[in-house]
């Protein structure tokens, strides 16, 4: 039975019996978990939580189980036996009862001179809970927005994302104001204040999208109540993602963001070349125009986008505002803001571009003091180039092992696979990568929750639920298609040739990659046997996919407005398409008869490349030419699991990915340029 295959109850027991044998039993069970995970850190740890407080009344035990929960988390827990809903965030337990918990846990009496004790945390721990009834928070927040006057109460669901009781709220609003004025005066002033919470870091976005959600429903409530005149917005924004660019969730999340403050968005998709963006905004009358791209070549596309607004002089008719992840500040508002001829600014995220579009309104209405702000000046700071080698001294081959052994493949050519298993690949699933990068849950500022406390209470049992509501759904259609092919190195290139038929031997593809002018001159070529050698050597290649189906259902969450669910399931399947890529190229290196290297460690294995040789995708620092990608249709096929190439040389769908799998074991990653 392998180590990973373990899984060890570490037990615990009660530590608020007043005897003295059992006071350190949570602090033994902790250090216990700690030490285990040191030796072994692949067994599966679990523990029976509610043991430790038992004998203590119900508001007591959800306390101390919470906090002894934290604490055996970072100790290395991997799973508990709980009830979810007896569990409270760390951020919502008083100071002093977590405080008095935790010296509680970890014994901490306190002895004066004449070694009596002078505080019990055991004491001090029973007196605050005397009394005391536990409420869900749920109950309690229930209560706290009903003590609240009403349009206080409507503000405060907008903020908390609270949506039961809302119906009757705004009911009972309407008998006081008019529909229009409970949307702009009481529910913008809520999303107005989840904006500044958000900028402030004191909301994560996932909170954010509850919001909107809510805001979304009262002002649908709303509608009818309200004259054609009342529903023109504040103003109309066309917002696109450019040409050749696949990725929407920057852009729909401005959408978001917008829409619930009161802007008319026309939102017309992916792929959008500038002739279609311009006569969106014609049709519309719109006030600006807001473009989004993550790809590098975005950047050259929305250049190409305002020159050409500048060729049809219509750059004084429509400011423009630009995001995405490959932007800069300075290269928007130095480098675009010296070419276009209008206004042009960058939008950070969503709030940003919202701030943005408030100021250009008020500056349309002509409002006293209303600008822009101004385009920040790009700072200067020195750069010390690193050394690089003149072209006439490169070397043809860095230094490289040539003496590495061929492993031999199963099989030439390609296969098709589908139907994964999501329980095969979810192992490989880049957690931090989800919460942090995906679903935006940062740790707050000041004394809100730490990343480790979101995760615990938010990102978690999320996870759970995606993984047991996708399948149930069929939301995803994971796939791959990959193969073996027989190759040689020449110069700079990687020629795959025939390995059957009349050609057999010949060329067939051939890739070229970029070489170091610095440090070891490595090029992805020189891991493979050179044409001189006289030897064939092997390459693999896969794409996996997520399937269309993963598109469909993130658009249906879209267009239902179920936003938070939109911007979890999108960043969830990004991601177990990374897990599906990482779980085939270890089943790569197993039919290679590779995986005996692999670490056994499952965090080594992926974030320090714990593995004999590399995956190398295109587009990154050691194969940066998208186009080569080219090659690997010719060689995969993959429009047989429902993958296809842009005219941009990105993948279809958005949540596929593909690479080059090298054997040799000093291949890792580098950067070629």
């Amino acid at each position: 039975m392998s180590v990973e295959s373990i899984l060890v109850d570490t037990l615990t027991f009660p530590i608020a019996t007043g005897q003295e044998e059992t006071r350190r039993d949570g602090m033994e069970t902790i250090d216990a978990i700690r030490t285990l995970k040191t030796m072994y850190p692949t067994v599966q740890t679990t523990l029976g939580l509610s043991n430790v407080s038992f004998g203590l009344n119900p508001a007591a035990r959800q306390v101390l189980n919470s906090v002894f929960l934290h604490e055996c988390v970072e100790a290395g827990l991997d799973s508990a036996i709980v009830h979810a809903s007896k569990i409270l965030p760390m951020s919502r337990i008083p100071d002093e009862q977590r405080a008095v918990a935790l010296d509680l846990v970890y014994d901490r009496r306190r002895y004066d001179e004449n070694n009596v004790v002078s505080y019990d945390p055991l004491q001090r721990y029973l007196e605050l809970f005397d009394g005391v009834e536990a409420k869900s928070s749920a109950e309690t927040r229930a209560q706290e927005l009903a003590a609240l006057p009403l349009f206080e109460r409507l503000e405060r669901r907008i903020i908390d994302g609270e949506r039961n009781g809302l119906e009757v709220d705004l009911d009972e609003a309407l008998l006081d104001r008019p529909a229009l004025e409970i949307v702009n005066d009481t529910l913008l002033s809520g999303m107005k204040t989840v904006g500044d919470l958000f900028a402030s870091g004191e909301m994560q976005l996932p909170f954010v999208l509850q919001s909107a959600e809510v805001m979304k429903t009262a002002v649908a409530y709303l509608e009818p109540h309200m004259d054609k005149a009342d529903e023109s917005g504040k103003g109309t924004m066309v917002l696109a993602t450019v040409k050749g660019d696949v990725h929407d969730i920057g852009k729909n999340l401005v959408d978001i963001i917008l829409t619930n403050n009161g802007y008319n968005v026309v939102n017309i998709g992916i792929k959008q070349p500038i002739s279609a963006i311009l006569e969106a905004a014609d049709q519309n009358s719109a006030d600006a125009i807001g473009m989004s791209g993550l790809l590098v070549k975005s950047t050259v596309i929305m250049r190409e986008n305002l020159e050409e607004m500048n060729a049809r002089g219509i750059a004084n008719r429509y400011p423009v505002l630009l995001g995405g992840a490959a932007l800069t500040r300075a290269y928007v508002e130095q480098d675009l803001g010296d070419i276009y001829q209008g206004d042009v600014r960058y939008a950070r995220d969503a709030f940003e571009g919202l701030r943005l579009m408030d100021s250009l309104m008020a500056i349309k209405r002509g409002e006293a003091g209303a600008v822009l702000p101004a385009r920040r000046e790009r700072r200067v700071q020195q750069v010390v180039k690193p050394k690089t080698t003149e072209l006439v001294d490169m070397p043809a081959r860095s230094d490289v092992a040539r003496d590495v052994s061929i492993p031999k493949p199963p099989f030439w050519g390609s296969r098709v696979v589908r139907g994964v298993a999501l329980s095969d690949y979810t192992p490989y699933l880049d957690e931090r990568a989800l919460f942090l990068g995906q679903w935006g849950l940062k740790a707050s500022r000041g004394d809100g929750p730490s990343y480790a406390e979101l995760a615990e209470t938010e990102g978690l049992p999320r996870l759970r639920y995606w993984l047991d509501r996708i399948p149930t759904e069929a939301m995803i259609e994971p796939a791959v298609v990959y193969g073996y092919f027989p190759c040689y190195s020449e110069g700079d290139d990687l020629v795959v040739v025939w390995h059957e038929g009349p050609d057999e031997g010949k060329e067939r593809v051939r890739f070229t990659f970029p070489r170091q002018r610095r440090d070891r001159h490595l090029c992805l070529s020189d891991f493979f046997c050179d044409q001189a050698s006289g030897q064939l050597d092997v390459v693999a290649f896969h794409v996996v996919t997520m399937g269309q189906a993963a598109s469909n259902a993130t658009g249906k969450l879209f267009a239902a407005d179920a936003y938070r669910d939109y911007l979890e399931l999108h960043g969830l399947s990004v991601q177990l398409t990374e897990a599906l890529a990482e779980f085939w190229h270890a089943r790569i290196r197993e039919e290679l008869c590779l995986s005996a290297e692999d670490n056994p460690d499952m965090d080594a294995l992926i974030s320090k490349q714990g593995y004999r040789g590399s995956r190398y995708s295109f587009g990154y620092p050691a194969c940066p030419d998208l186009e080569q990608q080219t090659e690997i249709v010719k060689l995969l096929d993959p429009a047989r699991i429902g993958v296809e190439l842009s005219e941009e040389f990105q993948l279809h769908p958005e949540q596929s990915t593909s690479a080059i799998i090298v054997h040799h074991p000093e291949a890792k990653y580098f950067n070629a340029t």
